[in-house]
């Protein structure tokens, strides 16, 4: 087992993962840019060290400031958490060059998952259906139009090299593909620092499902159930329930071999996740992996009782899975809602400055990973992501019922949060009933 682990990200990621390696008895070497120098993953991390000014490209994002920590605090591994480097098979890489473990799957490996392209071809190797699209980046608008012919209108734009809804568009006709093709392509390049373009099929209405997957450096590969992703603005998830209420056992079973087939065929280890569209029907298409922890983990873990955390760790140090798949059970629900510094009512906005007043929930069943505290300042350059609220109950009406009391203790003041956009979102009798798409925040009300 490592003994001296660095996690190369920041707020309550970075805390999760010291958290996890306490308590295997892992020392845990805290980053840090100017800007979050009072943070508290930064004080309670056994070590730490800056790595330079508050913009990402100058401190989390910058890898020789990372490795060149690590070369100095003697460290074993490097877990990159989400976001920043974390999908980066040069880092993965430049890790593996300089002898340290990287906490995730091979550089070859994320290449492949990273390939949007690539991994679709794995996709239909493995017997896996996929959205119907194109099959290599389109190099001009004429290209694109030709392509959405074919598979029909509405498509979808997308960024090649990336995700996160950047560079995300959806065209309804030939006229408005020719309007958003140069915009997709522009803030592809400014977001992956590649043009490249896709389309596919646009599928309404649809769930977007996925399911957590852990595969061992022997083989073994088990998943953990889905997660039901559908609530989401600007294809960036805000609410994550796990197990989903549309997915029955059958289906369960068939996403979870489909996850499996995919990941075996890119020879995929460590944790990730394999994302689907899901249709009325239950037909579903494999859309892209996820080759890291995921934001949304916490709601598998709650009702799995399985550390994805840790066994990212015991995996990446050598070990087998420690479990197999038929110890693998779903017991009662949970549901996550992502608090972020964000207007709801101005197309949320992101915000930033000062916690002046904070009350954190509590009670049976709830669960808080978050870095903020009462005279916390919110940086303005990173992700707006404070907290993430996860309720668990015996079954999904207790979760929900937990939820809405927790929601109502939920205090921050002094920047807005979407804590209002939540409370209205588990409150909507579509929520309630499970009936949720990709469209469900369109027609909310807050």
């Amino acid at each position: 087992m490592f003994k001296k682990i660095l996690i190369a990200n920041r707020g309550e990621i970075a805390l999760r993962i010291i958290r996890a390696c306490k308590e295997l008895g892992i020392q845990a070497v805290a980053v840090y840019s100017e800007a979050d120098e009072n943070s508290l993953h930064v004080r309670f991390a056994d070590d730490e060290w800056c790595i330079g000014p508050g913009p990402a490209k100058l401190s989390y994002n910058k890898w020789q400031n990372i490795i060149s920590t690590a070369e100095i605090k003697g460290i074993d591994a490097i877990h990159p958490g989400y976001g920043f480097l974390s999908e980066d098979p040069d880092f993965a890489q430049i890790c593996a060059d300089c002898k340290i473990k990287f906490i995730g799957p091979s550089p070859e490996a994320m290449k492949l998952a990273g390939d949007k392209f690539a991994a679709k071809g794995a996709a239909r190797k493995a017997g896996v259906p996929v959205v119907p699209g194109n099959t290599d980046p389109i190099k001009d608008l004429d290209q694109a139009v030709s392509v959405a012919r074919s598979i029909g209108y509405p498509v979808l734009l997308k960024a090649a090299a990336g995700g996160g809804g950047r560079g995300l568009r959806l065209a309804s006709s030939e006229q408005g593909l020719k309007d958003l093709f140069p915009i997709a392509q522009a803030e592809a390049e400014a977001a992956f620092g590649d043009p490249g373009i896709y389309l596919e099929k646009f599928i309404n209405p649809a769930r977007h499902i996925e399911v957590q997957i852990l595969a061992d450096e022997y083989g073994n590969i088990v998943y953990l159930g889905e997660r039901e992703c559908s609530i989401q603005r600007r294809y960036q998830k805000l609410i994550e329930e796990a197990p989903s209420p549309f997915v029955n056992p059958k289906l369960r079973e068939r996403l979870g071999r489909a996850a499996i087939a995919v990941a075996r065929e890119i020879k995929y280890t460590n944790a990730g996740t394999v994302e689907f569209i899901v249709d009325k029907d239950g037909n579903f298409y494999f859309v892209e992996i996820n080759a890291r922890i995921q934001v949304e983990h916490p709601v598998t873990e709650m009702v799995t009782g399985i550390d994805i955390v840790k066994e990212q760790i015991r995996i990446a140090a050598g070990e087998k899975l420690s479990i197999s798949q038929k110890d693998v059970e779903i017991r009662g629900h949970a549901i996550e809602c992502r608090i972020n510094a964000e207007d709801p009512k101005e197309n949320f906005k992101p915000a930033s400055g000062e916690i002046v007043a904070l009350n954190i929930p509590g009670g049976p069943g709830i669960r808080i990973d978050t870095h903020i505290y009462q005279g916390y300042v919110v940086p303005p350059y990173y992700d707006s992501l404070l907290a993430k609220l996860i309720a668990y109950g015996r079954d999904r009406d207790e979760a929900i019922a937990r939820m809405r009391r927790a929601l109502e203790e939920f205090v921050i003041e002094g920047i807005p949060t979407t804590i209002p956009f939540h409370k209205a979102a588990i409150s909507d009798e579509r929520f309630i009933r499970g009936d949720i798409d990709t469209g469900f925040v369109d027609g909310l009300m807050f």
